[in-house]
């Protein structure tokens, strides 16, 4: 089962390479909305297996990635498309809002 992965600043821009698309949570454990959409992305991880990886990146203790974004407040959730930012979403929100989003970019097979 996919889970989301930990990166930091030393691996980032390697996974970026790695995967066509990766949907980065910029979060940090001491953030409320943060922890509201932690099961949200485990079940992004699930659904998207194969397209999408998703990953958990914490403010706190990798800044350098954070600020490389102007990650300002949290959670911040980006999509990267080829290493590139393509969707950037602030605060929680309801899974159907990441799906959308996520489906603009992403090719679904039923």
């Amino acid at each position: 089962m996919a889970k989301p992965i930990e990166v930091n600043d030393a691996n980032f821009d390697a996974t970026l390479k790695e995967n066509k698309y990766v949907l980065v949570d910029f979060w940090a454990e001491w953030c409320g909305p943060c922890r509201m959409v932690a099961p949200v992305m485990e079940e992004l991880a699930k659904e998207y297996e194969g397209k999408v990886t998703v990953a958990k990146l914490d403010v706190d203790a990798n800044p350098q990635t954070a600020m490389k974004f102007r990650v300002m407040s949290i959670p911040t959730i980006i999509l990267f498309k080829d290493g590139q930012p393509v969707e950037v979403m602030v605060g929680a929100a309801p899974k159907s809002n990441f799906v959308a989003r996520l489906n603009k970019h992403v090719q679904v097979s039923a």
